[in-house]
């Protein structure tokens, strides 16, 4: 049996890593060539087509990651059709590849798929992204998400802060920061604006040409108004680095655990975190869909083919994959809009899938 998983395993590796090379060669592609009118554009800035090329180089982690459950259930039905077609498949259930057998050693390789994804889009793909931004942002602007900016909130004892972040530059300093203090009453206590903002690390943010506004309340009523101009000012906070790269890049784009975290602190602030806990459970969830794919790939052992009918069922194959992936957006958006269950809204494309799957499995292994 040893010798029959090396050879499945070998031959889906191969095949996963040539569809996963093809894949990422279109995307390289359109990537690049959309990014030359940015060269162009932002020339007199600097940016320059080696800039291009590794910004492209960069956002490649990330299409991996997505095209991984695709790649595996492509591979694993070109690899499953073929020796099916040529009756190697065959050849090996006389040689005790059971249907339960054949599953578990599709299973294990699957499990191989799961880490290899879960740590391309937990600890590549985020880094990888937030670099190509950074050096994007460097040569063409700064990040931004509109003209009203990031809106992040801060509860501490003596009142709560609103706080406004309109531009995240290349070197990590926020620009365009607003702070507006409420007293636990809800009433506004004081106003600040900075040009910009270095975090620091001793939880605090050291503010660069500052004008600040104080509200004396009497009553609820303002009796007194005080302003003051600062080259420097220290506030201490709660708000990291990753949380305003949260409010200013895609969730998608965090680690599991800044995602964790990020969410304990919008919950903390009374804050609405569907949208995030929706993307913290994609994250769990969406590695795990490689086994669903390899699953879904092991009934085309069973079919009989024709002379010509591979290519047909290839085509199913990406037409599966395809399906689920946009499956999986659908469900996202629609449970951050009808405010489904988090973790239901993340599992359930890849349920579906599993249920389907399974299905077309026992039915052919039935049937045979």
């Amino acid at each position: 049996m040893k010798t029959i998983r090396r050879l499945i395993h070998g031959e889906v590796l191969r095949a996963v890593g040539f569809v996963t090379l093809g894949f990422l060669s279109l995307f390289f592609f359109f990537d690049f060539v959309e990014e030359v009118q940015s060269v162009g554009r932002h020339a007199a800035s600097g940016y320059k087509l080696i800039h291009a090329l590794a910004y492209v180089a960069l956002a490649l982690p990330s299409h991996l990651y997505e095209l991984m459950p695709i790649a595996v259930l492509i591979g694993t039905i070109f690899v499953m059709a073929r020796l099916a077609q040529s009756s190697e498949y065959t050849i090996l259930r006389t040689s005790g590849l059971g249907p339960w057998r054949a599953l578990r050693t599709l299973m294990i390789l699957g499990l191989g798929f799961v880490v290899l994804t879960f740590a391309i889009g937990d600890y590549v793909s985020p880094v990888a992204d937030r670099t190509a931004q950074l050096l994007k942002a460097r040569y063409t602007g700064r990040i931004t998400i509109g003209q009203t900016g990031a809106w992040l909130k801060e509860r501490q004892p003596y009142g709560t802060y609103a706080v406004n972040v309109a531009q995240l530059a290349s070197d990590g300093v926020l620009h365009g920061v607003r702070i507006f203090e409420f007293d636990n009453r809800g009433l506004l206590a004081s106003m600040t604006q900075a040009d910009s903002a270095t975090l620091q690390d001793d939880d605090a943010w050291l503010l660069a040409d500052v004008q600040r506004t104080e509200f004396a309340l009497r009553g609820g009523e303002v009796a007194q108004i005080d302003r003051a101009v600062a080259p420097r000012l220290r506030w201490p906070n709660r708000i990291s680095a990753e949380m305003v790269s949260a409010a200013l890049l895609k969730p998608e784009r965090m680690n599991t655990l800044d995602l964790y975290q990020y969410i304990g602190h919008l919950q903390s602030n009374a804050q609405a975190a569907q949208r995030y806990e929706i993307e913290f459970w994609k994250k769990v969830f969406y590695p795990l869909s490689c086994l669903v794919m390899v699953v879904l790939a092991l009934p085309f052992a069973y079919f009989h083919f024709r002379s010509g009918g591979l290519p047909t069922y290839v085509f199913g194959g990406v037409m599966a994959g395809i399906s689920f992936f946009l499956l999986n957006n659908v469900f996202g958006y629609m449970g951050n809009l009808q405010n489904w269950q988090p973790w239901l809204t993340a599992a359930l494309p890849g349920l579906i899938y599993s249920v389907m799957s399974l299905a077309a499995f026992v039915w052919l292994v039935f049937r045979h």
